[in-house]
């Protein structure tokens, strides 16, 4: 198996969905799933190959006994970790049942002006959940030779915990001074704009990106998108962002000019805007004079990043 497949392999046990796991094990594999039936039978489990069809693709969910245990010889089979995947199914449910939605924070929570981002929201009539959180969110932001932040642009993975969400709302918002009517919205994969908001006394964008499809709870959807900000009067000095329903791992990057570098980075965290950060650490610049932080559970919360330029 080469280091690359077997790196996606133990990436997909750890955070499923179940049916992507299975599908990625099974591929990995090399196996038709007449072949992964005949396995099964071998070891006296006997499970269609329609039935394995529809459960990596999400269209049902192993639930019975029977079919339970064909999990955990499946993990045999696919010579994958033992409860690997049956961990990945949670507590046995019923067929209505739908995943739990997250904890959510109201963005008023997180943004400054709170008002301000009350009125771009009930423009566009946005519930308080949008039926999505964050698996993965790999964020680059990249500082010009001027100081200021130049464009923002995102890989973000997201799981559906209803059904028939299509559409994931992002909110940006400017250095002071920036104009936030010149700010422009790309949607780049997956997606594309729909209803945009602005508020330029807070330098707030609101922007609707339309998923291609409709999401069934548990399915998962990527997108690509960025922002090219404007900017303000004053050198940036931080990037922050607010995560409402927390995030399986966020990854985020920030890019300086070679020109213009900063003598002293450090990431935080904080649960609400203007309070006194409860997690610091010192980051240092790498060789192409970037930094970055990973983290991983988060709840609902601020994180960013921070430079000094003296």
């Amino acid at each position: 198996m080469q280091p690359i497949v077997q790196t996606e392999l133990s990436a997909v046990l750890r955070t499923g969905p179940f049916h992507l796991a299975l599908r990625t094990a099974i591929a990995t594999r090399g196996l038709a799933l007449h072949r992964v039936q005949q396995h099964l039978a071998q070891r006296g489990v006997h499970v269609g190959v329609t039935s394995l069809s529809y459960w990596q693709q999400g269209r049902r969910r192993p639930e019975r006994a029977e079919s339970l245990r064909a999990v955990r010889v499946l993990e045999d089979v696919l010579d994958i970790p033992e409860h690997s995947l049956t961990r990945l199914l949670g507590p046995r449910r019923n067929a209505t049942a739908q995943p739990a939605s997250p904890v959510v924070r109201p963005y008023r929570d997180l943004i400054t002006p709170a008002a301000a981002v009350d009125r771009l929201l009930a423009s566009i009539a946005s519930p308080r959940d949008t039926g999505l959180h964050t698996v993965t969110h790999i964020e680059r932001v990249r500082v010009g030779a001027d100081r200021r932040i130049l464009c923002r642009d995102s890989q973000h993975a997201l799981r559906a915990h209803r059904d028939g969400t299509d559409r994931y709302l992002a909110l940006y918002q400017g250095d002071p001074g920036c104009d936030i009517d010149r700010v422009t919205v790309r949607a780049e994969e997956n997606c594309r704009p729909g209803r945009i908001r602005r508020d330029p006394d807070s330098q707030l964008l609101l922007v609707e990106l339309l998923l291609d499809r409709r999401l069934r709870a548990g399915e998962t959807h990527l997108l690509g998108y960025g922002f090219d900000d404007t900017p303000g009067h004053a050198p940036s000095c931080e990037y922050i962002r607010g995560f409402n329903s927390g995030a399986g791992q966020y990854v985020l990057q920030i890019s300086f000019d070679r020109d213009a570098l900063p003598v002293r980075c450090h990431r935080f965290l904080s649960h609400a805007p203007g309070e006194k950060p409860r997690e610091t650490e010192e980051l240092t610049l790498d060789g192409q004079h970037r930094v970055h932080l990973v983290a991983s559970g988060l709840r609902p919360c601020l994180l960013g990043v921070g430079w000094d330029w003296e």
